[in-house]
Order: C-alpha cells, then sequence, then structure tokens
C-alpha cells in the first residue's frame, strides 16, 4: 500500500463575526483527497508563533490556495492600494516567506490562483493590481451574480509552453480553463520560467526553474471538480506523486534481530 503524503494548506484568515477564523475552501482539500490521493494538513496563519522549518519538516508538500483576498501592495510595488481591494495580512506574514523557504529546501509545491501570485511575489515578482486598468487584457475575472457553476466553467484558452510539465502532463498545447481572478502577474520573478499564457500574453502558468522538486503554480482553479478534468487530475497526481516521494525518502527502513521499524530520515 503506497503511504498518503501529508500536504499543507496555510488558511486564510477572515472574520466571522465577531471572532477571526482560519480557514480553507473544501474544494481545495477534496482535490488533495481525491485527485493527489494525499491528506491535507490545514495551517493557521499565525506566522509569530510558527516555526517555518519545523512545518516544513512535518510536511511532505506545501500547497497554497486561491482566496478573495489579494496580496497588501507593498510587497511588490510603491504603488498605493485599491481602497476596495480585501486584505489578508495574516496570511500575506506567513505565506511569503513560507513559499520562498519552500522552494530553497525542495518541498514540493502547488500554487492556485492567489497562492500563484505569492509564490512569484516571495521570490521577487510583481503584480498587476488591477488587470481591468491594464490596456490589452482580456476580462479575467468571474461575474459573481452568475450560479458557482457558471463562474468556475469554461472561460478562455491558454497556450502550453512546448516541452513545459504542463504540456507534458496534460498531453496537449492548449486547455480551456476557467477564470476568477483580478490580479495578475506583471514581472516574472527571478528564476520562474512560464508554462503557459492567456491570449493577451498574461502569465496563466509558470514552474520554479531548477527546482528541487515538483514546483508548479497556475493562475486558474484546477481544485474545482479536479477529478471531473482529466487535465487537471494529471496535474492533482504529479504533484501527490512527488509528495509520496519526499515522504519514502525521508523515511528509511532499519531491522535488528526479532526487531523492525522505521525512523524519519534526515
Amino acid at each position: 500500500m503506497h503511504p498518503k503524503p501529508l500536504i499543507g494548506v496555510p488558511c486564510d484568515r477572515r472574520i466571522v463575526e465577531p471572532h477571526p477564523f482560519h480557514m480553507v475552501g473544501e474544494k481545495y482539500v477534496t482535490a488533495l483527497t481525491d485527485a493527489a490521493d494525499a491528506l491535507p494538513l490545514l495551517i493557521p496563519v499565525l506566522a509569530d508563533r510558527l516555526d517555518i522549518d519545523e512545518l516544513l519538516e512535518t510536511v511532505d508538500g506545501l500547497m497554497l490556495t486561491g482566496s478573495p483576498s489579494d496580496i497588501e501592495p507593498h510587497h511588490y510595488t510603491d504603488e498605493a492600494g485599491h481602497p476596495d481591494a480585501t486584505r489578508d495580512p495574516h496570511r500575506d506574514s506567513l505565506n511569503l516567506p513560507l513559499a520562498r523557504r519552500a522552494v530553497e529546501t525542495g518541498v514540493p509545491m502547488f500554487a492556485i490562483c492567489r497562492g500563484f501570485q505569492e509564490l512569484n511575489v516571495s521570490l521577487g515578482g510583481t503584480l498587476h493590481q488591477k488587470l481591468s486598468l491594464v490596456d490589452g487584457m482580456l476580462g479575467h475575472q468571474e461575474d459573481s451574480s452568475d450560479p458557482v457553476e457558471v463562474q468556475y466553467g469554461p472561460s478562455h484558452d491558454v497556450a502550453l509552453v512546448p516541452g513545459g510539465i504542463l504540456a507534458e502532463l496534460t498531453g496537449t498545447d492548449r486547455l480551456t480553463v476557467n477564470s476568477l481572478h483580478g490580479q495578475g502577474i506583471d514581472r516574472l520573478a527571478p528564476g520562474l520560467e512560464a508554462e503557459a499564457h492567456a491570449e493577451d500574453g498574461l502569465v496563466e502558468a509558470y514552474r520554479v526553474a531548477n527546482a528541487a522538486n515538483f514546483a508548479l503554480a497556475v493562475q486558474w482553479h484546477p481544485e474545482w471538480r479536479a477529478t471531473e478534468n482529466a487535465a487537471s487530475t494529471a496535474i492533482f497526481r504529479a504533484f501527490g506523486d512527488a509528495c509520496r516521494e519526499r515522504h519514502r525518502a525521508r523515511r528509511t527502513t532499519w531491522s535488528l534481530p526479532g526487531e523492525t521499524g522505521t525512523v524519519i530520515g534526515e
């Protein structure tokens, strides 16, 4: 029986009056259980109470999820932030250094939507604060008045970079994806390589070049009904396999006369 890897999933911090709650959308954790065959571990965004190295040593992989909130702009620009944006500074405080350290230590990572933007910012990239104000951009944001099935339905095509990870995993050069984001990448961070572009040229997926392990990020939402979409399933399966391999590599079997067991490896 293959072991199920433990995948850390940092939460959003939201106020459910009158108290703050740390929460993750169910669609993310079910994508991990059903498509990646993994065990999700929800991580509270308590940056002042958590040791990042200890946290990354505990898990076999890390997934950064989407969220209604935007990264606070002072992390990547001197421009003033838009007053109508939703913020989550607690998530920023944990996820930006956590993502950077995960890359440094070779922890398998998959980043989605806000997580896609977090990883880019954590490594020195920048964002467009509002794509709707950028000339030539498609409409990438959902209509919140639509039923949720329509919001997460097919929106536009992305062209996959030949020879990239996504092209290899999906066996195609083009995917039709959903689109529910008001922000997007302005400049890719050093060390990141584009994996997919929208028709307007916006980077829709990238990988960490020369990463020691799986390190992929997408702007769309493959977690939505992941097992019903062949490309989404392939991505989550590959991520789960990378986390499983890390799990195996960190365990060493030992045997003495009359005794057997396992110890966590170095």
